[in-house]
């Protein structure tokens, strides 16, 4: 059973730490800026041993430079994109191994956010950066909606129990687009008012269960019915597949 906390940096990412629970190696996953994590490195007297990256966007790699420099570690991230300090380039893989200490892992290619964006499947908690948000889904800034529609179903065939960990702070904006795209969803309604109380405390919506997000995320649910429908009348024409929906799906939601 691993440790896992988020570190809050800018207005709304996640950097994730992941440890064993009586150890104080730490992974670090997505540093896009590296005072809160030295801070937090520092009040714990953890002892960092790798960098896990999923794209190359600032706000997940900025803090790179800083924490190479001072910790001397290793840095995983995608082959296809530009990750400074890069030391270890991936594309899919099943079977990870960075420490002893800690399980291998799945790398999984993930494209579409960006065009070589990855995620990290470490036992039953799933790294995802900003591919799949809570409630939502990355833009494309860089990928095509071909490739996140794909990258969406891979993630979706995953076990239901899987714990999503993504990069930012997005679920109560995402659960008020799926409400209207789904307005009859009483498992949405109900995630907005959890994740409502949980943000009123100070406390993050992150990580979601998958089976929450196929119950309430509307990129995840293309082939329903009543997101097809509600897809088709703001294109205002007849989609062919659940591809065609999740692209109207995400027009829609850049204009939200």
């Amino acid at each position: 059973m691993l440790t896992i906390q988020a570190v809050s940096a800018f207005n709304d990412n996640y950097i994730w730490f992941i440890q064993q629970p009586d150890s104080k190696n730490l992974l670090i996953v997505d540093p896009g800026d590296a005072q809160p994590v030295i801070e937090a490195i520092e009040q714990q007297q953890l002892n960092p041993i790798a960098l896990l990256i999923t794209h190359h966007h600032s706000d997940h790699i900025g803090g790179i430079r800083e924490l190479v420099s001072r910790y001397d570690i290793p840095v995983y991230g995608p082959k296809s994109e530009d990750i400074p300090f890069l030391t270890h380039p991936l594309t899919a893989c099943e079977n990870l191994r960075i420490s002893s200490e800690f399980p291998s892992m799945k790398v999984i290619d993930v494209p579409g956010h960006t065009n070589g964006h990855i995620a990290f499947l470490i036992g039953e908690n799933l790294f995802c950066g900003d591919t799949l948000f809570g409630a939502g889904c990355g833009r494309l800034l860089g990928g095509t909606a071909k490739q996140l529609h794909a990258s969406l179903q891979l993630i979706a065939y995953l076990p239901e129990h899987t714990n999503i960990y993504c990069a930012h702070e997005y679920t109560q904006a995402n659960l008020r687009f799926a409400a209207i795209v789904e307005p009859n969803n009483t498992e949405i309604k109900r995630r907005i008012l959890e994740t409502d109380d949980l943000l009123s405390k100070d406390q993050p919506s992150i990580p979601s269960l998958l089976r929450i997000e196929l119950q309430t995320n509307p990129f995840l649910r293309c082939h329903q019915p009543d997101v097809i429908k509600a897809a088709q009348h703001f294109s205002g024409h007849q989609l062919l597949d659940s591809e065609a929906v999740f692209s109207s799906l995400r027009l829609w939601k850049d204009r939200f």
